[in-house]
């Protein structure tokens, strides 16, 4: 029986891209953005930032050595968070929908930058709060760990008390939803153009 629904972030939730993050950063200087930024993974200090073991401060002045011109943290910052599109309305309003009947709790590989700023903005489009959206979360940078790593599964597990066998985990990369079914997780492919929501009533069916 399903008791839990756990999602990834970006993808799922939040509509994202990076090629718009990639101009950004090259408009304040930064040619190699590129080679950095993936669409499912990071490289280098970008990687870093989303794994924990750099803080921002860190981070920001690692990117200041592959641009030559003078930018503010603030410069950074902005270009960065282009990679996030926002979460259209209605998501927020389907996983209310859904907490009526399940547990629900995220799982995403993101950076302390992102997540304190535009990420935090975007769900209070209710008035609402992140926490109020979600019984329990885990993010890369605070578990040292990134996806599809068994690591941050079995932090997620531990930390938000689920049992695999009891959870749909959704994301939309297969190299994760693998990962996390070889510990017995469900799981759910969100494919470009799906809703979580449509495809949880056609997992049930």
């Amino acid at each position: 029986m399903i008791k839990n629904l756990l999602f990834d972030l970006g993808g799922v939730i939040m509509d994202i891209r990076r090629e718009n993050a990639v101009k950004a950063l090259e408009k304040i200087g930064m040619k190699d953005a590129n080679d950095f930024l993936g669409e499912y993974s990071q490289k280098g200090p970008f990687l870093q930032l989303e794994e924990g073991t750099i803080t921002p401060e860190e981070f920001r002045n690692e990117i200041r050595r592959y641009i030559d011109n003078e930018v503010s943290d603030a410069d950074i910052d902005a270009a960065f968070c282009e990679f996030l599109i926002g979460i259209p309305r209605h998501r927020l309003e389907e996983l209310r929908e859904l907490k009526k009947q399940y547990n629900i709790f995220m799982l995403s590989n993101t950076n302390p930058i992102m997540w304190h700023s535009r990420i935090a903005e975007e769900f209070r489009q209710e008035g609402l709060e992140m926490n109020d959206y979600f019984d329990g979360i885990v993010t890369s940078f605070e578990a040292k760990s990134i996806k599809p790593d068994k690591k941050i599964f079995e932090t997620a597990i531990t930390k938000c008390n689920i049992k695999p066998e009891e959870t749909i985990f959704l994301d939309d990369s297969q190299k994760n939803l693998d990962s996390a079914s070889k510990l017995g997780f469900g799981t759910i492919l969100v494919a470009p153009g799906n809703e979580f929501f449509d495809l949880i009533k056609k997992y049930n069916n």
